[in-house]
């Protein structure tokens, strides 16, 4: 008798065509790749099943990566084993202040998207600010260092300092 185990998500109602995709490609692409079915409500309510319990949990980073701002071909990055989704709550630092998270954002952002793009750049990972979320996707050493100059901002190191702190770690890892 084969288990079948399921998750049950909810994603935001703007999330769910990214999620489906043209003519279903998208949905049908993550079944695919996973071998679990997923069924989509226009509201968001996901319901992914499955009978092997790491790929489900696989599946479910994924659709979560999505749901979170990412492009599906990124999020299916996460099949790959040495690959890690991490997601940071804005609400854990600003509180519920809305000014305070905007500000938060923008400092992750920066001007033009410079800020992010410095960081992707220099870990190799991609990174998503959307909501009062930010998601980062990349194999796992490089996830946890983009996840430390991340935090770095948001506690309000100058984005120099943060910058630094980045080529650094990234001599470390070429060089050991």
């Amino acid at each position: 008798m084969e288990e079948t185990f399921s998750y049950e998500l909810k994603i935001p109602e703007e999330r769910v065509a990214v999620l489906i995709g043209t003519d279903g490609i998208t949905k049908t692409e993550i079944e695919d790749a996973t071998g679990c079915s997923l069924d989509i409500s226009k509201e968001g309510d996901v319901t992914i099943t499955g009978d092997d319990g790491i790929i489900l949990y696989t599946t479910r980073e994924i659709v979560k990566a999505i749901a979170r701002g990412f492009n599906p071909k990124i999020a299916l990055f996460l099949l790959k084993t040495d690959y890690a989704f991490e997601l940071i709550d804005m609400k854990d630092v600003a509180g519920k202040s809305q000014n305070t998270i905007q500000r938060l954002k923008g400092r992750v952002i920066g001007k033009g998207g410079k800020s992010r793009q410095e960081i992707e750049r220099l870990t190799d990972t991609n990174i998503s600010v959307y909501g009062k979320t930010i998601g980062i996707i990349g194999e796992t050493q490089q996830v946890a260092v983009a996840r430390e100059a991340v935090a770095m901002l948001l506690s309000g190191s100058m984005h120099k300092t943060v910058y630094h702190f980045l080529e650094k770690k990234k001599k470390e890892m070429i060089f050991g």
